[in-house]
């Protein structure tokens, strides 16, 4: 018997993969968090398969998302990357990262980890909805929107509340998989 895959990531075996294995799951690792916030804040404007598909392209040319590495990227650095091929070139979105990267450190800091400070506004659990059609899911939420500001005051770029909530699906802050989903009661 065939399972039931939320309807976003039908027919395409890269999507059936990461829905399968990774979307929705709650993350509380820091290097994956910010792998995720990196690759949300790339996708902006994209499609999530884009990203998907030039993932090792951008895991291979940002250090495996080391943002300890990443925070001290030299402008020979940025230059390399806006002609690396592989990724998206946009030469914002590059220095976000960097800038990203530092902030991230910061909140590490402040908070001792980034999971600790992100996993808070969800009070540490996930948020299960009730979506029964994945195009009826909201591009954004009141909440998202609150974590964008409270990130932009920390010095984050490109990290809109669409971003964020992107984000917060992918590392399971939100169960937004279908009701009817095989993984809607799994993750």
């Amino acid at each position: 018997m065939k399972k039931h895959r939320c309807g976003w990531c039908k027919n395409d075996d890269l999507y059936e993969a990461y829905h399968d294995l990774e979307w929705g799951v709650p993350v509380k690792d820091d290097a994956t968090l910010f792998e995720f916030l990196i690759l949300e804040t790339f996708q902006a404007g994209l499609s999530w398969i884009t990203i998907l598909r030039k993932r090792e392209n951008f895991r291979k040319a940002f250090d495996n998302f080391d943002y300890k590495k990443i925070a001290n990227y030299t402008q020979a650095k940025q230059d390399s990357l806006a002609e690396d091929a592989g990724i998206i070139r946009n030469k914002l979105k590059i220095k976000a990262t960097i800038s990203n990267a530092q902030a991230f450190i910061k909140i590490q800091e402040e908070f001792g980890s980034f999971s600790t400070y992100i996993w808070n506004f969800v009070d540490g659990n996930p948020i299960k909805n009730n979506i029964k059609n994945y195009k009826d899911t909201p591009a954004n939420t009141p909440l998202s929107d609150a974590i964008s500001k409270d990130l932009k005051t920390r010095g984050f770029k490109f990290v809109g509340s669409t971003v964020i909530y992107a984000h917060m699906q992918a590392t399971g802050m939100v169960n937004d998989h279908e009701v009817n989903c095989f993984r809607y009661n799994e993750v």
